[in-house]
């Protein structure tokens, strides 16, 4: 029984001591301990086997339970000291506790005493403040009385003054006294119920009324509007009479200001009818020369009379502008078929020159004033459209010139631009008329002068440059397209681009396309026997040295011109409105001339590629069978060889501009002869070993040509792009590849076909069958590598074609070459 207690007190005390683990983590941080005794996981059994790990270590048993009693003793004693010291925690608890309250009532009972002293002193600050606020409220509206009271005095004394002087026509006082009486009149707004004061304000409107229509009358009485005399002059009054009218209605200075240059230009009306001569445009400068007059005439009379801040000088010349528009819209209309060209221009350039000199004289502040007076738009800074100016340019007068340098652009600070020259935009498909048949005729110049001339010569200057009538025809562009945007930034420009666009193309076809030499259908070139005895074969290239000069030209110029388009079409956009840049688009045109460089360069291929096809036409038909030894490189090569040098160099030279029109030749080329060449090796059937032998040395020989074609014949060398060097060495190494697979033995066939893949990497069937014609095979023998070679195919990836794709890894250029010195020695060591 007592054992089953001891256990049950035992398993009572885990339950008891047993801890979480957060709870034991946190003991162990706030008290860390290396005492076995104090750790979770504490193991009796162990805790004793460390301490006795042996027999003999028993013997000391009795000062390891001495030591263990001596901790727990401590241990109780820790304990009931902590037990005894928490006895009295919790009265001394609850003591504090009541001391804190009864210190909180302390104080909240002092904090009442002093909000109730604060309360009293308040009250005690309003009443002896009560009567300050009722004298502070007396004083302000005393004040406002008495201002309200001598305002009213004001206002009333005022209105019977402005009302005497009014009738006296005493403008001067008047001027002064009505602004006051309108300012004393704002403070009464809120008072207008009062009968009196409204009264008031009546009347005040009622003299303003009689204001106006008195100082209208008197300036009608000064300046009648029937005749074109002037019955009266400058005054005093009146000149008062306009500083009333700042005061009054704005109407009444606007009628002011519109009757007086009514009257004013009058007589211009009379002298400028349509059925006069002075009317046309031929003497359009007239116009021009009469207001002058009247504008210093008016200043020497008139100039002291109105206020500067109306402006009246800058009025008269804006309202004269307007007529002046107006009535020649309407003779222009009337006679419209007796416009010409020069008349024409003569009468912009005149109004031109007009409207900037009303720029220097005035700022164009009154433009908007008016109503339906708009104020022109303002074109675009005239800038250089192409190149710098051209000094060969003729026929250009001296405001043309200055327009074309962009360090004065005098049209953006011009606010009077286009308010008279607006009138002539109606007009200008005269002008844009006359530039389609100019140009047009100019066209048919260049067309008649390049027959007369001939092509460049070979070997001078004029080899592969840029025709003259290219740059002739893009600076009368220049001149066109400045001088109409001086007339217009609206349709006539999109006009005048549509011009441009026409005599492009035709320019494009006439001049360039039309003059390309035409390739010939008779193969005029060497014979098989004159290629294998090396004979000079120069007769072989369809076109002479002059024609290829003229290709190179005709590539030169449409480049030139390819570039100008872009440039003008930029040009035109920066002429022409915002809202009609859109409809700028020379792209037809600029794919015109990279057409025309198409074609160029697709002529000099051909015509080598066509120099070459004998030579590779022989090199087919020699019997490859027989050769007994491998010499020098055979004669068709020399024939190919001597080709490219004669043509390439000259292509060259007449390109030296155009280097990148020169590369694109050359990758077109190679592109172009590789293939053929392989073609024709296929054709070379049956091949011998030594055949195959001198076929690859040849193939070499070729290929050390071809990378060396950018600069061959040139005392400059240059490396070559690496776009046309990776093209040549691909494709040259597939030729020298085929000649490989027929050199090696065809015994064993399965050592043979594996070699075919990884030298080729064709799954062509194809392919293969050309391979074992020039090897000379049976046709029995060739089904069965044929069979074979089906067999011994790896098993393509699917791809996303489904298609067969071969992918081998050639042997490097480096190999090659190390192969091609190797072969060069044994041949060098048979001739020996």
């Amino acid at each position: 029984m007592m054992e089953d207690e001891e256990l049950e007190f035992v398993e009572d005390l885990e339950a008891i001591l047993h801890l979480t683990p957060e709870v034991q983590l946190a003991i162990e941080q706030v008290f860390p301990s290396q005492d076995p005794l104090d750790r979770a996981d504490f193991n009796a059994v162990e805790y004793i086997n460390t301490l006795f790990p042996t027999e003999q270590s028993l013997a000391n048993i009795d000062d390891v339970v001495n030591n263990i009693r001596l901790k727990i003793r401590r241990l109780d004693d820790n304990i009931r000291t902590v037990v005894r010291g928490q006895t009295n925690v919790g009265q001394d608890g609850r003591q504090a506790l009541e001391e804190a309250q009864k210190a909180i009532q302390q104080l909240f009972g002092k904090i009442k005493d002093i909000k109730d002293k604060a309360e009293k002193s308040e009250q005690m600050v309003k009443e002896i403040t009560r009567d300050i606020k009722q004298l502070d409220h007396a004083k302000r509206h005393l004040t406002t009385s008495i201002t309200t009271l001598n305002h009213l005095h004001m206002l009333a004394g005022g209105v019977d003054s402005l009302e005497a002087m009014t009738r006296k026509r005493q403008y001067g006082e008047v001027a002064n006294l009505l602004q006051g009486v309108v300012n004393v009149l704002e403070h009464f707004q809120k008072y207008m119920g009062i009968p009196q004061i409204r009264q008031l304000s009546e009347r005040v409107k009622a003299a303003q009324s009689e204001l106006g229509t008195q100082i209208l009358a008197d300036f009608e009485e000064t300046f009648p509007a029937q005749g074109s005399k002037k019955s009266g002059g400058p005054s005093i009054v009146l000149r008062d009479a306009c500083l009333v009218a700042n005061v009054l209605d704005p109407r009444i200075k606007q009628e002011i200001i519109k009757k007086f240059i009514r009257q004013h230009l009058s007589e211009y009306l009379v002298l400028f009818q349509e059925n006069q001569d002075v009317a046309w445009l031929d003497k359009i400068d007239r116009r021009y020369a009469w207001i002058k007059r009247q504008l210093v005439d008016y200043e020497e009379k008139y100039g002291r009379m109105f206020p500067e801040e109306w402006w009246m000088t800058e009025r008269i010349a804006v309202e004269f502008c307007h007529i002046t528009r107006i009535e020649l819209a309407k003779l222009m209309r009337t006679r419209a078929r007796e416009i010409e060209v020069k008349l024409l221009l003569f009468a912009i350039q005149r109004t031109t020159n007009f409207e900037g000199l009303l720029a220097k004289r005035f700022s164009g502040c009154t433009l908007n004033d008016g109503p339906g007076q708009k104020k022109p738009e303002t074109p675009l800074e005239p800038t250089n459209p192409f190149l710098e100016d051209e000094s060969g340019e003729d026929n250009v007068s001296e405001k043309e010139e200055d327009l074309d340098r962009p360090k004065k652009p005098k049209a953006p600070d011009n606010p009077f631009h286009g308010i008279v020259s607006k009138c002539f935009e109606p007009h200008l498909y005269v002008y844009i008329e006359s530039q389609d048949k100019n140009l047009g005729e100019l066209i048919d110049r260049f067309v008649a002068d390049f027959r007369a001339q001939g092509p460049p010569k070979s070997g001078t200057d004029e080899g592969g440059a840029v025709l003259p009538s290219c740059a002739d025809l893009f600076v009368y562009y220049k001149k066109c397209m400045v001088q109409c945007s001086q007339l217009s930034t609206g349709e006539p420009m999109i006009a005048l681009s549509t011009i441009f666009q026409k005599y492009l193309r035709e320019y494009a076809w006439k001049i360039l396309s039309g003059n390309l030499p035409k390739t010939s259908t008779n193969s005029g070139g060497l014979t098989i026997s004159s290629l294998l005895k090396e004979k000079e074969g120069s007769e072989a290239a369809k076109f002479t040295m002059e024609e290829l000069c003229l290709i190179c030209s005709i590539l030169s110029t449409a480049e030139y011109c390819l570039a100008t388009t872009q440039q003008l079409e930029e040009k035109l956009k920066e002429k022409v409105d915002k809202l009609l840049m859109e409809r700028i688009n020379l792209t037809g045109e600029m794919d015109t001339f990279s057409t025309v460089i198409s074609n160029s360069i697709q002529l000099l291929v051909q015509d080598l590629d066509a120099a070459c096809d004998p030579a590779l036409t022989a090199m087919s038909k020699m019997p490859w069978q027989s050769v007994e030894h491998v010499g020098d490189q055979s004669p068709y090569v020399t024939s190919v060889i001597m080709h490219i040098k004669q043509n390439v160099p000259i292509i060259r030279d007449n390109l030296a501009s155009t280097r990148k029109y020169f590369t694109q030749f050359c990758i077109k080329f190679t592109n172009s002869f590789i293939p053929k060449f392989i073609n024709h090796l296929f054709r070379c059937k049956p091949i011998s070993m030594v055949g195959a032998e001198q076929l690859l040395l040849d193939t070499h020989s070729l290929k050390t040509v071809l990378l060396d074609l950018p600069s061959i014949g040139s005392q400059v060398v240059r490396k070559a792009p690496a776009s046309y060097t990776k093209i040549v060495v691909k494709g040259m190494t597939r030729a020298e590849m085929i000649l490989k697979v027929v050199m090696a033995p065809h015994e064993p066939s399965v050592v043979f076909v594996d070699n075919y893949i990884k030298l080729l990497a064709d799954s062509n069937p194809e392919t293969f069958q050309k391979i074992l014609d020039m090897k000379g095979l049976k046709r029995s023998e060739q089904s069965t590598m044929l069979e074979l070679f089906r067999q011994r195919l790896p098993t393509p990836p699917s791809g996303p074609d489904g298609g067969p794709s071969l992918s081998f890894s050639a042997p490097t250029p480096e190999q090659e070459s190390s192969r091609i010195r190797k072969l060069e020695k044994l041949i060098k060591k048979r001739i020996q």
